[in-house]
This record gives C-alpha cells, sequence and structure tokens, in this order.
C-alpha cells in the first residue's frame, strides 16, 4: 500500500519551485543554516565547527538570512556541541532573526540538509510549527537554475514566543531509564560502520547504544540531495523495528542527523518522536554507560 501524503505534515517539506514562486511573500523568512565540520585539531574534540557564513555571504537565496548554529542556537557552557539553548535564549536568539508569530520559515543548507532539518527541529520543540524544510537544499536550488544574491538580509527584528514541548528531546538520564523498554525504539542515524563499532569513533568508545537500531540520516536522501520517497521511507522505517505505537528516541553523533530521521517520521505520520540530543558525544565517553558492538 502506498504512503498517502498527510497535506499539513507535507507543508514540513516544500521544493525550489514552490519557494522561487513565494520569494516576496510579506510572511515569508528564509533561512542558510549551513554549518561544516572539520578535522580537529589536538585539544578540540571530536570535531571543529565551522560556520558556514562565508560561502552564504558569496550568494545566497534572495532574502534570506543566516543561522549560525553553534554561535547563535546553541548552548555555550557545555564542551558539547551544538546543545540546545533554554527557551529564553532560544526565543531571543530567533527575535533577533526576524521570526515572530505569523511568519512562514523555510530552512536549507549546503553540503548535508541535516542542518537545516536541525533548526527545524528545534523550532517544533519549541512550540512554533509553520517551518519547512527546503527539498534539495542548496544544491537543488542552483541546479535548477534559481536566482542567487549577495544582498545582505533585511528581516526586522520580531518576538519569538517559545511554548516549550519538553517530549521532543531526551537527557542521558531519560536513555538510561528506556534501555530494554519494549515500549521504545532507539534510532542510530549514524553511518552503518559506526553503528556496528567497526571504526574509531571521533565521539569516543566506538559502538552504539545497546538495543538500538540503524537509520542513516544519510540514507533517507537521494544524490540530488532531495528525500527520498515517502513509500521508501516507510518501508526502511518499517524494516527495523519503527512501530507507530511505539516511542521513538533517535540519536547520532551530536543531535544533528538525528533530526533527517525525525523530519521523514514526522511527515509518515509518527506522533512520539525525540532526539537524544548529547547523542553519542556525550554517551561514547562516559565509561559508567553500556555500549555494544556488532
Amino acid at each position: 500500500m502506498s504512503q498517502m501524503p498527510n497535506p499539513e505534515r507535507e507543508r514540513a517539506v516544500v521544493d525550489a519551485e514552490w519557494l522561487a514562486a513565494h520569494l516576496n511573500d510579506e510572511n515569508l523568512r528564509i533561512f542558510d543554516c549551513t554549518t561544516y565540520l572539520r578535522p580537529a585539531k589536538e585539544g578540540e574534540g571530536p570535531y571543529r565547527v565551522e560556520s558556514g557564513r562565508a560561502d552564504y555571504d558569496q550568494g545566497h537565496i534572495p532574502g534570506a538570512g543566516f543561522i549560525d548554529l553553534q554561535a547563535d542556537l546553541s548552548r555555550h557552557d557545555t564542551h558539547l556541541h551544538f546543545m540546545r539553548p533554554d527557551p529564553a535564549a532560544f526565543a531571543a536568539a530567533m527575535g533577533r532573526l526576524g521570526v515572530g508569530s505569523g511568519h512562514r520559515v523555510v530552512l536549507y543548507s549546503a553540503g548535508h540538509i541535516m542542518w537545516a532539518t536541525r533548526v527545524w527541529w528545534m523550532l517544533r520543540a519549541y512550540g512554533f510549527d509553520d517551518a519547512a524544510v527546503l527539498d534539495g537544499g542548496w544544491e537543488k536550488w542552483r541546479a535548477e537554475g534559481h536566482p542567487v544574491s549577495t544582498e545582505p538580509c533585511r528581516y526586522a527584528p520580531a518576538t519569538f514566543a517559545a511554548k516549550p514541548r519538553p517530549r521532543l528531546f531526551v537527557d542521558r538520564d531519560d536513555v538510561v531509564a528506556m534501555l530494554g523498554d519494549g515500549g521504545t525504539c532507539m534510532i542510530n542515524a549514524l553511518s552503518p560502520e559506526f553503528h556496528r563499532g567497526d571504526s574509531d569513533s571521533r565521539y569516543g568508545r566506538p559502538g552504539r547504544i545497546p538495543g538500538s537500531v540503524n537509520m542513516p540520516g544519510r540514507e533517507l536522501t537521494a544524490e540530488d540531495h532531495t528525500f527520498i520517497p515517502l513509500d521508501e521511507a516507510a518501508r526502511r522505517f518499517a524494516d527495523i523495528g519503527a512501530d507507530r505505537s511505539k516511542r521513538i528516541v533517535t540519536y547520532c553523533g551530536g543531535g544533528i542527523s538525528a533530526t533527517v530521521d525525525n523530519l521523514m517520521l514526522y511527515r509518515l505520520g509518527y506522533d512520539d518522536i525525540a532526539t537524544y540530543d548529547a547523542s553519542m558525544g556525550e554517551w561514547a565517553r562516559d565509561d559508567s554507560l553500556p555500549i555494544e558492538t556488532g
């Protein structure tokens, strides 16, 4: 049976043609969320985070602003990268960026769609539902010949009212409590070799959270950076036991690629989805926590 799209949930993704036709909408807010992970220098941790702002300055979707995920929308009181900020800090940052009530937000990134899906998931976690991810991201926009600009963003500051949904993120203690729970499906969004523990992990001990299954975020997009068809995504999630009756908890290295899974699960009609924010960046380095390989 084919997967029937839900019109409300399909608003979570827009294509380049739609965006090109709506560039002048007064309530539209577009953001480039590009981030790069560079090889770490000694003492820097698993990787070095590099903002994509320089590339944004060289060319972006007309009217778009730029979100520096690490600087703008992450905590700064932890050694872990990309941990979500508290509601007040998130609301202040989104307000400075020009997002408030009545706005329609479209997010995109270059290289990997996960940077855009991470911001989309945080917006949902703080009660903002009128956001979408650009299917195919920056690469698809350019490939289709849509306009590019170097003009600075002109969004006026706005008031963003955070309405937290605590169940959309979980922490280490929550995950420990879920171990062995048949009502939870833990999904690792890292690549298969990291899930199995075949390769050295930049996060610490190789392997995975015990009992978790594998659905790499990268395998949910095609070569042209667009999302795979919903029917195919539904089959893949069914194959790993991601049943709608279960609480789904996704994780990866730092809570980023896991949100690609979240977006596809949301579009497929799953309701009880969460991400382990600290993911393997925390779990793999804590010897008191169990880990599984093979």
